[in-house]
């Protein structure tokens, strides 16, 4: 009853998302000239992602196979690798294919209205909510037919996340070294060179630049959140034996281990109901007010979160679990809503902090990047001390499965978070189109409040998706260590093997960070060369009577990111499996620790930092402190600058890394168990 429940919550998001995609595209798609370039971005971003999937499906078959010979490991843990690969590509390409469909539709719409023109741009970002949690669910529910009461069941079921973070990876990394370049060189040349306005038809960068939009922060976004969504499921489903009878507290929480199995399932299948009833609560008046847009995304936020813990505690009470587990959930839930908000503190224009970045401009780009490097730093404090007050109460409410199952609490009204995420490429997009069809101030007045509430969003989106990795991958570090045996009776933290471990788990984050941030550098590079080249060779451009070559950009960022791609990726892939084979299961243990820890304080700083810098940018343009083409503004757009790889290409690829290194290690947990390491 349980799974064809799930199944059903799971078709019902798929369904959602479907009735979400076809409001949006019955939309009109405005003149021939936002027609036009939107056609431009569809092309380019289509192009990008079937040269991004078919280097994916070489990995992936090549995955299969080793996975399928390994003796410990078979065909059935294969098997279930390339569904969850085929899975995670498919919801990111549903919710791309409607984002590039959908941004003409939005700039057409703000020209009835504000709220129309939310209204379409929301509805095409819960396309890509809806369709994660859809198919999350219903990639599950399929393995939870095919293999429960199978004998190597917990063996088989992380399968599948290793094969949705394998794919997430090169998606997040390659979406975002795509995204950032291109709009690294577009501001650089553009605003910063040529003193022209951001998104200027006469930029040879921007088509690229709305195009890494949709490959980075929709599919690549998409791709990070449905790996969090189904590896939180699959750890607490790992876990379910310590539900059964508790070490800890001497007491069983689920009466049996097929509830414990089903529980988490049931939580996420409450929580699309949750967010789908929140997603027809968002609606705003006529007003560009920032703090109205905001409440409007906050009231469907927090109706779904209020469903989702009620329908959460008719999920442990159907299946006789201890109340302690519904308190854990809730923890999880409200840990996410806190980090949300914190994030938006420390991002949005409407508070301090920003605001004293933007001020800072006022003396250069260095004050300016001070305050905002400062402001990311500080900004990990709220954080963390949740991710620490959440998994210390989970605990001692029900061990380490409440701990896991906390996470699920926090990913379950994942379907509307992800739409508020995936909504604020799509009104940037549609921004862009205004201007470069050259339609009337007061509707690029519109996009630019859409655009503005979306950044925040995104920030806020990421900081989300940093809090939830965080307690996937500590449950999911827990699930290694019971698969492995590794308990904390005798076993010191002062060995040599956690030690290096530990060690070496802290320095991941940093080369991980280092080569993404260079990958964009130098595709950056190439870009602002080749928008100089094209000002300097076409007669006529910066009069606005030639065009700039668009397709020129468009080739650089797909060729050199998918080629940037692969080292930060596969380095993720291997360093685990390194560690585990050469220093033995308790040294990876340290490893996956010192990982977790190092890459969630990078991650959150560098988000918020470059979230920060971004909404500084914006502020500024709204007139402050000079507005647009002030030497405030030129220092702002240079902070922002350095901002766009922090927050959109390293910080939030450091999600997908710590889960993806943790993910691995669960799947080769009955190799390592078997030996000691070489050394």
């Amino acid at each position: 009853m349980e799974l064809v429940i799930a199944l059903l919550a799971g078709l019902l998001g798929v369904v959602t998302a479907g009735f979400m995609a076809r409001f949006v595209l019955k939309q009109p798609q405005g003149s021939k000239a936002v027609r036009d370039i939107s056609n431009a971005i569809k092309e380019g971003a289509l192009a990008f992602l079937g040269r991004e999937y078919r280097i994916l499906a070489v990995f992936v078959i090549a995955v299969t196979l080793i996975l399928g010979f390994i003796p410990l490991l078979g065909w059935w843990v294969g098997l279930s690798f390339i569904f969850g690969a085929i899975c995670s590509g498919l919801a990111g390409f549903i919710g791309m294919s409607i984002a590039i469909r959908s941004n003409s539709r939005t700039a057409a719409a703000v020209q009835k209205g504000l709220n129309h023109g939310l209204k379409v741009s929301f509805r095409a970002g819960a396309v890509m909510g809806m369709s994660v949690v859809g198919i999350g669910i219903l990639g599950l529910t399929a393995l939870y037919f095919a293999f429960n009461g199978h004998a190597d069941f917990i063996h088989i079921i992380p399968g599948f996340g290793f094969g949705a973070s394998s794919v997430a990876i090169f998606a997040r990394v390659g979406g975002g070294i795509y995204t950032k370049a291109a709009d690294t060189g577009a501001d650089i040349v553009g605003k910063v060179e040529e003193n022209i306005p951001e998104d200027d038809a006469r930029n040879a960068a921007v088509i690229a630049d709305f195009v890494g939009d949709n490959v980075g922060d929709v599919a690549g976004m998409g791709a990070d959140l449905f790996e969090s969504y189904v590896s939180s499921i699959i750890a607490t489903t790992a876990l379910a034996t310590i539900a059964v009878m508790s070490p800890v507290l001497d007491q069983a929480l689920v009466p049996s281990q097929a509830a414990g199995w089903f529980l988490p399932l049931m939580v996420a299948a409450g929580g699309i109901v949750a967010s789908i009833i929140g997603i027809f609560f968002i609606r705003v008046g006529e007003k560009l007010e920032m703090t109205a847009l905001l409440n409007a995304l906050r009231r469907g936020t927090v109706v779904s979160s209020v469903l989702a813990a009620g329908l959460a505690y008719l999920a442990v009470w159907w299946l006789g679990a201890d109340i302690k587990i519904f308190w854990a959930i809730i923890i999880g839930l409200v840990t996410g809503v806190l980090i949300g908000e914190s994030t938006n503190f420390f991002t949005s224009y409407v508070y301090k902090p920003t605001l004293k970045i933007a001020e800072a401009s006022q003396t250069g780009a260095g004050t300016n990047i001070i305050a905002g490097f400062g402001n990311g730093l500080l900004s990990t404090v709220p954080p963390i001390l949740f991710i620490v007050i959440a998994v210390i109460a989970a605990y001692h409410l029900a061990d380490v499965y409440g701990v896991a199952i906390a996470g699920v609490g926090m990913l379950s009204t994942l379907g509307i978070q992800d739409a508020t995420d995936a909504y604020g490429p799509v009104a940037d997009n549609a921004g862009g189109i205004v201007e470069m069809s050259g339609l009337p101030k007061e509707i690029r007045e519109r996009t630019d409040a859409l655009d503005s509430l979306g950044n925040t969003t995104a920030a806020t989106g990421k900081g989300f998706a940093i809090g939830a990795a965080g307690l996937t991958s500590l449950a999911l570090l827990f699930a290694y260590s019971e698969a492995v045996g590794i308990t904390t009776q005798g076993i010191s933290l002062l060995e040599p093997a956690v030690l290096a471990g530990l060690f070496l788990g802290a320095l991941l984050p940093a080369v991980f960070c280092a080569l993404t941030m260079d990958a964009v550098g130098k595709t950056s590079f190439s870009i602002v060369n080749e928008v100089r080249r094209q000002f300097r060779e076409i007669t006529g451009l910066m009069e606005g009577t030639a065009k700039p070559e668009y397709a020129k950009c468009v080739d650089i960022c797909t060729k050199d990111s998918i080629k940037k791609m692969l080292l930060p990726g596969i380095i993720t892939i291997l360093s685990p499996v390194v560690v585990g084979l050469v220093l033995g299961p308790v040294a990876l243990g340290g490893f996956l620790g010192g990982a977790i820890a190092t890459g969630l304080v990078l991650a959150i700083s560098f988000a918020n930092a470059g979230g920060s810098w971004d909404n500084a940018k914006k502020w500024i343009e709204t007139g402050a402190f000079g507005g647009k083409g002030s030497p405030a503004h030129k220092a702002a757009v240079v902070g922002d600058t350095v901002g766009d790889p922090m927050k959109d290409t390293s910080g939030p690829s450091l999600n997908i890394m710590i889960k993806l290194i943790s993910i691995i290690s669960l799947v080769l947990a009955p190799i390592f168990a078997s030996f000691s390491g070489l050394l």
